[in-house]
């Protein structure tokens, strides 16, 4: 069962997450928070596996909860098309993706699911600007620190900048998922990165995607 905590200072918004998140058989609300303060308090109290965090909040916004919660939960940023800077902050702050707060139902599961696995959120319609905005800053640093990847890491790097699953990845190289699993993590060490957000988006800076591309 995945555990959810939900943080939003509108009522309205947690009381229609919660609806949608209590009609999956396998997620459980655990709790609900108004501002990053108590998001952090909520989040001892019950341990969530997955947040979802609004970012403009009063008293204390959602980015300093992130930067608190990263380490120990996986937070997926609740956005709007407005707010790229904000997420930008976000992600680097330790979120492992973004969704849109007029997502449909099945969107929003999907993200709980997907951040719950470990897999990066990358949704089309959020993320071509975001990655597009990283990718024009520090091309050529981007491509020294790659520099230490095998090959086989660098292609299951340009795999999790696509969006990828473990299990697409799998698929797609044609290993077993724990592999896949396996170069995932070893990718994000020796890059000193927090998560596969933070490698898609350096994926990008590189140059070894086309930013442009359906898939991202």
């Amino acid at each position: 069962m995945i555990r959810v905590l939900i943080v939003d200072d509108e009522w309205m918004v947690r009381a229609m997450l919660r609806t949608i998140m209590e009609t999956a058989p396998d997620i459980t609300v655990v709790g609900e928070a108004a501002d990053g303060n108590e998001a952090v308090r909520e989040a001892a109290a019950h341990r969530p596996d997955v947040v979802l965090m609004d970012i403009r909040m009063p008293r204390a916004d959602g980015l300093t909860a992130t930067e608190r919660l990263a380490g120990a939960h996986r937070v997926v940023v609740l956005t709007t098309f407005d707010l790229d800077e904000y997420v930008r902050t976000a992600l680097r702050h330790g979120a492992v993706g973004f969704l849109l707060k007029d997502a449909d139902a099945q969107e929003m599961l999907a993200a709980v699911r997907s951040a719950a696995r470990g897999d990066a959120m990358l949704s089309p319609k959020v993320t071509r600007r975001l990655l597009r905005d990283f990718a024009d800053d520090g091309r050529s640093g981007a491509e020294a620190k790659l520099e230490v990847l095998t090959a086989k890491e660098r292609d299951v790097l340009v795999a999790v900048g696509s969006g990828m699953s473990n299990a697409d990845i799998a698929a797609a190289l044609h290993m077993s998922e724990a592999t896949a699993k396996t170069h995932v993590s070893r990718i994000l060490t020796k890059l000193s990165l927090t998560n596969r957000v933070q490698a898609a988006i350096l994926a990008h800076r590189a140059g070894l995607l086309d930013i442009n591309h359906e898939s991202v």
